[in-house]
């Protein structure tokens, strides 16, 4: 019975063992071939979800009664002649206000003005009833946001709009395309466009601010509406300014918008004139 084992573990002990041992434990695995392709990398996470647009539509009253009032009324006090006080008054009281963007304007309508757009793209202009109410109208300036912001530095920016009169009797904020100066320099063309997903959220983020200015996280990376491509509007920051504005009507054919400052402050004066040639 000794020899029988003997002879039973030699062939477990031999080379030939060995090596098919060996060849089968430091070759690649036989059903690895088998396997398929290799498995994708884990995709990113969602991005996280977009606050819902609660933003109002604006009021749909009308004014027309109103401001055919004042019409009248200025026509009327048009045909009354001049007469020059022996004593004047000052232009500026003492202790008063020195910026006329402070004053309420006859005439004039209150709106909320909004400014915003990427540090490295174009800046847009969009006119609210209220912080909280759907634009009115978007127009994208030929401006760089970073000249913009340069320029309000400075503490005084005029833009002004034209376009040429058409047969159609268009609205002067309904005009697609607009020539765009700022401080008498020629800058391009101003676009009217509808407000977009990015706008829109914009607002919605803004709904509680009536006046400041600061910077917000890219909105929207992927939407190139700004000029932007992803990578800038990835990395970059969305720049806003609002305030009040005054809205002057003159004519059909054009309108003013004045920057309200507050109350006791010397900011930065801002007008844009918009006008039908």
């Amino acid at each position: 019975m000794g020899h029988k084992s003997t002879s039973t573990v030699a062939p477990t002990d031999g080379p030939s063992d060995c090596a098919s041992t060996s060849t089968s434990s430091d070759g690649p695995p036989a059903s690895s071939a088998d396997e398929g392709p290799q498995a994708s990398p884990p995709e990113a996470p969602p991005p996280p979800p977009r606050p819902q647009v609660s933003l109002l539509q604006p009021s749909q009253k009308k004014r027309t009664k109103s401001v055919k009032m004042y019409r009248l009324f200025r026509s009327v006090f048009r045909t009354f002649p001049i007469i020059s006080p022996g004593c004047r008054l000052p232009t500026v009281l003492p202790g008063g206000p020195s910026h006329h963007s402070d004053a309420h304007l006859v005439g004039g309508t209150r709106v909320t003005g909004t400014l915003f757009g990427y540090r490295k793209g174009r800046v847009s202009l969009a006119i609210q009833e209220a912080p909280k109410c759907l634009p009115h109208v978007v127009i994208e300036l030929a401006l760089q946001t970073n000249s913009l912001l340069k320029d309000m530095s400075s503490g005084l920016v005029r833009i002004a709009l034209e376009c040429d009169k058409r047969p159609d009797r268009t609205k002067l904020l309904d005009e697609p395309l607009w020539t765009m100066y700022c401080n008498g320099k020629r800058g391009g063309y101003g676009v009217r466009r509808e407000p977009n997903e990015e706008d829109l959220n914009v607002m919605q983020l803004l709904q509680a601010v009536s006046m400041g200015a600061g910077v917000l996280p890219s909105v929207n990376a992927n939407n190139n509406s700004a000029g932007l491509s992803e990578a800038d509007a990835q990395d970059g920051e969305l720049a806003y300014m609002r305030a009040y504005f005054e809205r002057v009507v003159g004519s059909r054919d054009s309108e003013a918008f004045y920057m309200l400052n507050p109350d006791g402050s010397n900011g930065p004066e801002l007008s844009i004139f918009m006008v039908r040639i």
